[in-house]
């Protein structure tokens, strides 16, 4: 029987439910606190970008160049480290990449113009893409070692060191200069680096990762005794590697469409609170720390609900119930009925990203983790922009619908995805 459609069986059947200490092993540790680390690390940065600006002396467009940079950074070496992948093991690759991040943080504190800023952000972007492909490989190989789907216990992790990144950085804003912290931040990384890294690579799925379904369904298929004579497997059937590419795609397009709202409602919904909804300070700052709980609460309750539902009525429930805090949060009339929708918006969109990229790795391997993750930051990057330009045109109330639309698709999509599988499967 081809291996796709004993994807399709294990990723809708009910999960085994490991030990405890089976369950939360080293390796599972360690890798949280990669991600965990990860999420600190870029929100010690965000912090300290007013500090840095005024430290370059740049303009809000000069600025936004800069930013640009670092984006440009980590979506131009996410294909590269999913090939690294693919040749050294997503174990090695990731404590590399966060070491790299962890020696690039403190760096944007020594730039004195816009343009140095710009090239220590594209290193900076190149380490925080790289880890995020690596760990996801990593969190990827072992989802597949416990047979349980703990992925969004890894991106719970990445929100709750965003959370102390913030936090922790505000705290320290007025108290240590923005060299200190960044420096402190990376020191930090590197420690946990260190440590986290000597675990995971001594925990059981120390091997590097299994390639592309595509291929496992090709060497199911190929001759019985081609494997015990020493022949090369068979190379994957086109229709077959076709078909999970397009599963990828549409798996990358679902992690876009959930990372459009993320990124539409961090640098949006504290100013339409305050504009148009007419919120104080306080409350619309309050109102974006509700979502970011929310997500990380929905995160937690992630694999227990992908146990329960399974992963394609967890991902639709979710997408629907972003819609509805969506459309509730950009018409309510009221400071409180959007407070509850932005809850709502976390809650649905917590586990559709790590969701979508645990598929990706299942169905591609650690290119199809990097193909998701880099269409999936694309959509963190076009939704400000796009958002802005709607704005200026209908106003920000009706532009933030954007955000329901696509939340709504990507609950639709992994229908579209679990349909193909039995395509695929046919070739």
């Amino acid at each position: 029987m081809p291996l796709l459609n004993k994807t399709r069986a294990r990723s809708e059947a009910p999960y085994q439910s490991p030990s405890k200490r089976s369950a939360w092993s080293p390796a599972r540790l360690a890798l949280t606190a990669f991600f965990a680390m990860d999420g600190f690390l870029f929100a010690a940065w965000v912090v300290r970008i007013p500090d840095i600006r005024g430290q370059v002396s740049a303009t809000h467009s000069a600025l936004g160049l800069a930013l640009l940079c670092l984006s440009a950074g980590a979506v131009a070496t996410m294909p590269v480290v999913g090939r690294l992948c693919v040749r050294y093991g997503s174990k090695p690759v990731t404590i590399a990449s966060v070491a790299l991040l962890s020696l690039a943080v403190p760096l944007p504190a020594h730039t004195h113009s816009v343009l140095s800023l710009g090239a220590v952000l594209l290193l900076f972007g190149a380490g925080y893409g790289a880890a995020n492909v690596a760990m996801n490989s990593a969190a990827v190989d072992l989802v597949r070692e416990l047979r349980r789907p703990v992925m969004p216990s890894f991106h719970a992790g990445y929100s709750l060191g965003g959370l102390l990144g913030a936090g922790i950085g505000g705290l320290l804003a007025g108290t240590l200069s923005t060299t200190w912290a960044l420096a402190l931040s990376g020191a930090l990384g590197l420690a946990v680096t260190a440590a986290a890294g000597t675990a995971l690579l001594h925990g059981p799925a120390g091997r590097p990762a299994q390639a592309p379904t595509a291929r496992r369904t090709a060497e199911a298929g190929a001759k019985p005794g081609a494997e015990a004579a020493g022949k090369a497997p068979a190379k994957p059937a086109p229709g077959v590697a076709r078909s999970v590419r397009l599963l990828v795609v549409l798996l990358g397009l679902t992690a876009l469409l959930d990372a459009y709202g993320e990124g539409a409602i961090a640098d949006w919904a504290t100013l339409h609170l305050t504009d148009d909804v007419h919120a104080s300070a306080g409350l619309a700052a309050a109102g974006y720390a509700a979502f970011a709980f929310a997500m990380t609460a929905g995160r937690v309750g992630g694999t227990w609900l992908s146990i329960r539902i399974g992963q394609t009525r967890l991902i639709a429930t979710g997408g629907l119930t972003a819609c509805a805090g969506m459309l509730v949060v950009a018409l309510a009339p009221s400071v409180a009925a959007a407070l509850a929708g932005l809850v709502l918006v976390g809650l649905g969109l917590a586990n559709i990203f790590p969701l979508a990229i645990a598929q990706a790795g299942a169905a591609g391997g650690p290119r199809g983790v990097a193909t998701a993750s880099t269409l999936g930051y694309a959509g963190m990057l076009i939704g400000p922009p796009v958002i802005g330009f709607l704005a200026d045109a209908v106003g920000l109330p009706l532009a933030l619908t954007t955000v329901a639309g696509a939340a709504a698709l990507a609950g639709l999509l992994p229908f579209a995805v679990r349909s193909r599988r039995p395509v695929a499967a046919s070739h």
